[in-house]
């Protein structure tokens, strides 16, 4: 059994460490809040007590992270420990620019880097309805399957490094548009006398569908807003999809609202809270 190692163990790292525990594989993982030890625990995976650890044993390593400044504290911590052949698939959505500069700088000592992006919550991924888009070079990509297989649905490959992360940012537009424009929707019905039930069951059965409101659409209604991914999280990734296109002359309006909404939803208190509370922004106007 190959001991796959994992740094980070946050919403989107359990369930990664959830899908390779039962693909046979054993999982060693980090994280500093000290609950991760039991969720690990839970899965049958080993908690090590720092990063260093983590690579000292696993040749593979995932990286599940909050953004860029985590990734590049997290290899770091690492860097002088990895042996040549060994492999970060980093999950984290995070920075285009850096994934290329991290991977061409390992590359130099023979270390191989994949952009490994998850489409889909953390829950869609502990249930293995996610997909993976990755960036890195093809022998890398393909040494790498059968941990990529364990975790997506379907799984893409994109070309060098940093293109993962750039169509998880494309990908991460229409997610979080659809989302948004949802909310709106259903709180336009709402407070135009519209039952919120019924409001849904026919945005979901006429040409307005979206796959948000099969995974979203519930949450919005019954104001459970358990995170399975985090309002602070999706604007982190807005920030970085506004620095990014502005790099590459991309239009992006409706991206800038959005990060409008997202941040009053901070202020509002919701950045714990999952996505599917932007709902409040509409519902309750007059709060903001």
């Amino acid at each position: 059994m190959e001991a796959i190692g994992l740094i980070g163990v946050g919403l989107l790292g359990t369930a990664l460490a959830a899908r390779l525990a039962g693909a046979g594989f054993e999982v060693h993982g980090y994280d500093p809040d000290p609950a991760a030890a039991g969720r690990l625990a839970a899965l049958g995976a080993v908690a090590e007590p720092a990063a260093l650890d983590v690579v000292r044993g696993c040749r593979r390593v995932f990286f599940s992270l909050p953004g860029p400044a985590q990734v590049r504290e997290a290899i770091a911590a690492i860097e002088a420990s990895l042996a040549s052949g060994s492999m970060i698939l980093d999950t984290t959505t995070g920075d285009p620019a850096d994934v290329e500069r991290h991977a061409a700088a390992l590359a130099v000592r023979g270390i191989h880097y994949l952009d490994c992006e998850i489409g889909g919550s953390s829950k869609q991924t502990e249930a293995g309805e996610a997909i993976v888009i990755c960036g890195g070079h093809a022998e890398a990509y393909a040494a790498a399957h059968d941990l990529l297989a364990a975790i997506g649905a379907k799984i893409f490959h994109t070309g060098a490094p940093g293109t993962g992360t750039r169509m998880k940012l494309a990908l991460n537009i229409a997610i979080g548009l659809h989302r948004a424009v949802m909310a709106e929707s259903l709180a336009f019905a709402e407070k135009n006398g519209i039952e919120a039930e019924r409001a849904l069951e026919i945005l979901k059965a006429g040409p307005a569908y979206s796959r948000a409101m099969d995974v979203k659409g519930a949450k919005m209604l019954s104001r459970d807003y358990t995170p399975e991914a985090r309002v602070a999280q999706h604007l982190k990734d807005v920030r970085i999809i506004l620095e990014t296109g502005g790099g590459v002359g991309a239009r992006l309006p409706l991206s800038e609202l959005h990060r409008q909404l997202l941040e009053e939803a901070v202020e509002r208190g919701f950045a714990s809270l999952d996505n599917s509370s932007v709902i409040e922004l509409f519902r309750n106007p007059d709060t903001a």
